[in-house]
């Protein structure tokens, strides 16, 4: 009503202003275009204000209303009586919590969903092709895998003769079931009898009305008793038919005729779609599926199959915590905000879902900035909010909603924080749960560091969550980390965004909702997720609340088909909670942004990946590794990073505490190259070689670099390794000798132990190289021999020169001399004078002692033929000293 009197009382006072100006004897014709060319516009105006602000109300819309209904069955079954199975056994099994997938090909489309699967509830597994040996199934007298899974049941069934009795074998001495899957066959084939399971296939057929058999002991996850109505996807579903007692139905379906069928007779028998075999003809439990995921349910039978299947080593835990955040309060866009309807709505809905959700409160985020910035009934509806503010959660963005990787200055950054620390204290919100987020995930990962600092600094923040970490795809696989002492915890999305505020305009209808809330994404989420925080918006509150109709649907399907328990804590009991699952996940992982369109877009402008080393010397340690790093340096196209004030020219980033000092730390001690793509950055650290954590946390982040390791004999090295701390006074080696060092054992002294370690563990090459093998690609890694780099320098750099291709091609000959005094090749600065490495590099040591000389060559013998095999596989060559070690008896 405001818009129309203004809009009116423009029309008026220009209507006036033509007859008080211009009467049609005295106007010409262009005032009379002018004016009615103003009246015309003016009108636009405000008929397109009107029309953004108030077009909503014109219309009173009719918010959906969740129609999900359990079916409460006269017949109820045993299992809603007695609650969820406890599959566990007493019996001490001999078996790891592993599953070994059998699949048709790599690619195969069933053979990936089990894996996804399977990665979504964290389950270890091992995948092998059909059609080749068996993998080793035991190691001593322990089974390798809990559960075996075939993406086809004909591959069990014509497997050779040999490796079916290993397998049956092997699954009734560790009481180990099966779970196969029955896929579409040729339409030729209708049936067909499996006379060892004594069982026949009736294949092809379209289904309806699913439910499951309420008396069986594999349901857990599963809550049956119910009946899932309507037509099943595909029209290739297997049934099974059988007269032996050793199959007990899981489920049941009735046919689906062909809208083309025509017959008076219709078929309404039950079909089985999914079988157990309990093992009465050969000792062996299996679960036999007649169709894929494509149905949502066959996901619950499956996990449930693989719960009582492995005696309760897979069953996954029935708890799932609950967060729902909505974002951006008070910051919805004019016309799209909450109504003081809406946020009624909203503390009615909460209450419902506290029936079924312990503990649980809506969490808001808020940006004080925008608040009133909407129409009046908007503005009453952020006054009614804050009047209700007692019954929600609440927590902080940054006062106008920025995104926090765009500031440059710390002090900014807090100046918004610390606004809106202020309007949380003037309107006295219940903000004491220490948790934040960043608009559009923007500075937690990748990390921006002035945000973890003002957060702690202003809010005393301890926890967090993003949905893009590690990736925003796959949602499975995202994780949690922590970093300065705030816990990042993994969000999720509900198939809700901010433009997503009527049911009608819907990305593909209402129909795609509620497929994602009856058994698709959505209730995939829960139920692979023991912690769910759910990302929505303040827009998803108002209009059609498609948020409270989503969740409370969501709710009530879990409910109706599954046992889950519905829980809800504090943000910091929650964290505390992830972490002592998942306490694995603790150290992050840091990822090179530029290989992450999402991450190039909430990564400051003024960081660039150009300061990333494009290839890493990595040790070992007394290896030569110092002098390399010096003739690397020569090279005019070479840039290596700079020296740490700690570590000298190493930086030793990815083996220690340095990593959690985060990526910016890390690439602050490397130069901007005035051209990326000639220049080569490399760091040299020695420690990297044999610390296992390094080859994963360098692929992470640097994918695509190339690694340089230098070997020499291992015996040599270890002295030399003991010579080195001695010179460096260290206790341990000026009190023992050499021999005693690396012959202690578990009674020695610790520093004994410790010292014995560094000397002999870095010279395991294969076994080192291997872990590097896991991750980088053969092609990226070059092997230099250390007794030819101390030779001849110039030809081993000239190799080293053609494996990076670089230029221009630089001829070491030129650049290096040999140093009588010193014993080896130092740079040339002139004719008469040459720079070489600092006195603690070439010292002389005393011979070794025979008996210790001794000890190592038979210590490093294994280790030694192991490393030339792997050379040999490699296509490197071998090395001359480990020619003349093997040669040593």
């Amino acid at each position: 009503m405001l818009c129309r009197r203004e809009c009116a009382r423009l029309n008026n006072w220009v209507f006036s202003l033509f007859h008080k100006r211009a009467t049609f004897g005295r106007c010409t014709i262009k005032k009379v275009l002018i004016l009615a060319l103003l009246v015309t516009v003016s009108s636009l105006v405000f008929l397109a204000y009107y029309v953004v602000n108030f077009r909503f109300s014109l219309v009173e819309r009719q918010p959906p209303v969740p129609s999900v209904k359990c079916n409460d069955l006269t017949h109820q079954s045993r299992l809603s009586r007695t609650g969820p199975r406890d599959h566990s056994s007493k019996a001490g099994l001999r078996i790891d919590s592993r599953v070994l997938v059998l699949v048709e090909t790599q690619y195969s489309r069933l053979g990936t969903e089990i894996i996804h699967t399977l990665e979504a509830n964290r389950m270890k597994y091992k995948v092998e092709p059909v059609g080749k040996s068996l993998p080793y199934l035991t190691h001593v007298d322990k089974g390798k895998y809990a559960v075996i899974i075939f993406e086809n049941l004909n591959s069990y069934v014509n497997m050779d003769k040999w490796n079916r009795q290993l397998l049956d074998k092997y699954c009734k001495d560790y009481r180990v079931g099966m779970v196969a899957f029955v896929p579409s066959t040729d339409d030729t084939v209708m049936s067909v009898t499996l006379d060892d399971l004594q069982l026949s296939l009736q294949f092809n057929l379209a289904i309806k009305d699913y439910m499951l058999n309420s008396y069986s002991e594999i349901w857990r996850l599963t809550r049956p008793g119910e009946l899932f109505e309507g037509e099943i996807p595909g029209d290739d579903w297997t049934v099974f038919h059988t007269n032996h007692s050793t199959h007990q139905p899981l489920a049941y379906a009735r046919r689906r005729e062909p809208d083309f069928a025509d017959s008076p007779v219709k078929d309404h028998g039950m079909y089985v779609t999914a079988v157990q075999d309990l093992g009465f003809l050969d000792d062996i439990n299996r679960v036999i599926l007649g169709n894929g995921f494509r149905f949502w349910l066959h996901r619950l039978i499956f996990l449930d199959s693989l719960s009582f299947l492995s005696h309760g080593r897979l069953s996954v835990s029935l708890d799932r915590y609950v967060q729902i955040d909505v974002d951006d309060v008070f910051v919805g866009q004019s016309g799209l905000r909450m109504t003081p309807g809406d946020a009624e709505a909203m503390v009615a809905s909460q209450e419902r879902l506290q029936q079924h959700i312990r503990g649980f409160h809506f969490n808001l985020g808020f940006s004080g900035k925008f608040y009133q910035r909407g129409t009046p009934l908007e503005n009453a509806g952020d006054t009614r909010l804050l009047e209700l503010k007692d019954k929600f959660w609440w927590f902080c963005h940054m006062w106008r909603h920025e995104q926090p990787h765009k500031f440059t200055q710390s002090a900014k950054l807090e100046r918004s924080l610390l606004q809106n620390y202020q309007f949380a204290k003037d309107w006295d919100l219940p903000v004491d749960n220490q948790y934040a987020i960043a608009p559009h995930h923007s500075g937690v990962y990748p990390v921006h560091e002035p945000l973890y600092e003002a957060w702690k600094k202003v809010w005393n923040i301890r926890v967090t969550s993003t949905e893009e970490y590690l990736h925003l795809r796959p949602a499975r696989r995202r994780q949690g980390f922590i970093h300065k002492g705030i816990m990042v915890l993994p969000r999720q999305t509900c198939g809700l965004f901010t433009h997503t505020v009527f049911l009608d305009k819907y990305p593909g209808g209402r129909e795609r909702l509620d497929d994602s809330i009856r058994g698709g994404e959505l209730f995939q989420t829960f139920l692979s997720n023991p912690i769910n925080i759910f990302m929505t918006h303040m827009p998803n509150y108002g209009s059609d609340r498609l948020a409270l109709y989503t969740f409370e649907s969501v709710v009530k399907f879990i409910k109706c088909w599954t046992n889950l328990r519905l829980l809800s804590v504090s943000p910091l009991e929650l964290a505390k909670k992830y972490f002592n699952m998942y306490p694995e996940e603790e150290d992050p992982v840091w990822q090179n942004p530029c290989d992450d369109k999402r991450h190039m877009e909430i990564w400051s402008v003024n960081k660039t990946c150009d300061k990333l080393p494009r290839f890493l010397v990595i040790g070992p340690q007394k290896t030569g590794t110092t002098a390399l790093y010096t003739f690397l340096a020569m090279h005019p196209a070479i840039l290596s990073n700079y020296k740490s004030p700690e570590t000298f020219e190493e930086v030793q980033f990815f083996n220690g505490k340095n990593y959690y000092k985060g990526l910016d730390w890390y690439m602050n001690f490397f130069p901007v190259p005035e051209n990326a793509s000639a220049k080569f950055l490399f760091e040299k650290s020695a420690t990297y070689f044999d610390n296992d954590v390094v080859p994963f946390r360098a692929y992470s982040l640097l994918p695509k670099a190339k690694l340089i390791t230098i070997l020499i004999s291992p015996a040599k090295r270890a002295y030399s390794w003991y010579q080195h701390m001695r010179a460096h006074e260290d206790p341990t080696a000026l009190n023992y000798t050499f021999y005693e060092i690396i012959t202690a054992n578990d009674l020695s002294p610790r520093g004994m132990r410790e010292l014995k370690h560094r000397c002999l563990n870095p010279g395991m090459y294969a076994h080192h190289l291997e872990k590097w093998l896991d991750y980088y690609p053969a092609r990226q890694i070059f092997i230099i021999d250390g007794e030819m780099l101390k030779r001849d320098p110039a030809q081993v750099m000239t190799k080293v020169q053609r494996y990076l291709h670089i230029e221009p091609f630089v001829d070491y000959t030129r650049n290096l001399r040999y140093d009588a005094s010193k014993g080896f090749f130092c740079q040339i600065v002139n004719e008469d004078k040459t720079k070489c490495l600092g006195r603690s590099k070439g010292r002389s040591y005393p011979p070794m002692d025979g008996r210790a000389e001794t000890f190592l060559q038979r210590f490093y013998r294994r280790h030694n033929v192991v490393l030339s095999k792997l050379l040999s596989h490699l296509n490197q060559p071998i090395p001359q000293w480990l020619r003349e070690d093997l040669n040593q008896v």
